[in-house]
């Protein structure tokens, strides 16, 4: 008697074993997928509550948010540090908005437009403390820099010679 030869399915299992490996493995990758989900939403839901407690920021301290970099010079040590946790905090909501949503380009284009004002206190910190846009992504300091380019905002005098 000859024994009947052992079929491919034979080797590897029957074909409820095959077709629970199968599942598993989609579940795997739905848990994947369902994990970078909710770590891009996160992303997102911090970008946006980064930026509002900026934009709150900015209601609250309109001296601020439109300043008059001469004035704030000319002040109180406080207003001076007061301005500088300002622009900090803006820079950081900016960062974290950019990196959420990098593909909606209206978040790049507020964060440039309330940027322009900074650009003389940007420049003269970068000047006398190289070191403080270095605590930022090298993005925004890219960015930083192209801004304060296109502004034609430069040391020494650091005040913008194009609109």
């Amino acid at each position: 008697m000859s024994k009947p030869g052992i079929l491919w399915w034979q080797k590897y299992g029957t074909l409820a074993q095959m077709a629970q490996a199968a599942v598993a493995l989609l579940g795997f990758g739905a848990i994947l997928l369902q994990i970078n989900e909710i770590r891009a939403g996160n992303r997102a839901a911090s970008a946006r509550q980064a930026f509002l407690g900026y934009t709150d920021l900015a209601f609250k301290n309109p001296k601020f948010a439109a300043p008059d970099f001469e004035m704030i010079k000319a002040g109180e040590r406080d207003q001076r540090v007061q301005y500088e946790s300002f622009v900090a905090y803006f820079l950081y909501a900016c960062e974290e908005a950019t990196a959420a949503f990098a593909d909606r380009r209206e978040w790049s284009a507020s964060c440039d437009y309330d940027l322009r004002p900074h650009l003389p206190f940007l420049c003269e910190k970068n000047m006398a403390e190289p070191a403080y846009l270095a605590t930022y992504s090298t993005t925004t300091q890219e960015w930083v820099r192209t801004s304060m380019q296109a502004a034609g905002v430069t040391p020494p005098a650091c005040k913008p010679t194009k609109t």
